[in-house]
C-alpha cells in the first residue's frame, strides 16, 4: 500500500547565501523537494576547492614522506593528499561492510 503524497512546501527566496545556508541547516529538505525524482549529475570540469590547514608531524615522518614523494617524482603535499584519500576510502568501505553485515 503506497502512502499518499503530501504537498511540498515552497522554497523561500533568499537574499544571501548565508540566509539560505541558515535555512537549510534546520529545514527538512524532504518537505521541500521530491527526492524520488532526483538524478545523479556529474560535473567533470569542476575543481574542488582547497583549504590550507596546519598539521604537526614528527620531523622523521615528514622526511619519510618527502623521500617517498621524491622517489615518485611528485610534490610531498600531493602524495600526502593521495594517501589521505586512499585511507578515507578504505575506512568508508570498512564502515559500509560493518553496516551491511
Amino acid at each position: 500500500m503506497t502512502r499518499p503524497r503530501r504537498a511540498l512546501k515552497k522554497i523561500p527566496t533568499f537574499r544571501t547565501e548565508d540566509e539560505e545556508r541558515d535555512f537549510w541547516a534546520d529545514a527538512d529538505s524532504t518537505e521541500y523537494v521530491d527526492w524520488s525524482k532526483a538524478r545523479s549529475v556529474r560535473f567533470p570540469h569542476l575543481r574542488p576547492t582547497s583549504t590550507a590547514i596546519s598539521v604537526r608531524l614528527p620531523a622523521t615522518l615528514l622526511t619519510e614522506l618527502k623521500i617517498l614523494a621524491n622517489e615518485q617524482d611528485v610534490p610531498y603535499q600531493s602524495l600526502l593528499k593521495i594517501y589521505l584519500s586512499e585511507r578515507i576510502a578504505v575506512e568508508r568501505r570498512r564502515k559500509r561492510a560493518r553496516a551491511e553485515g
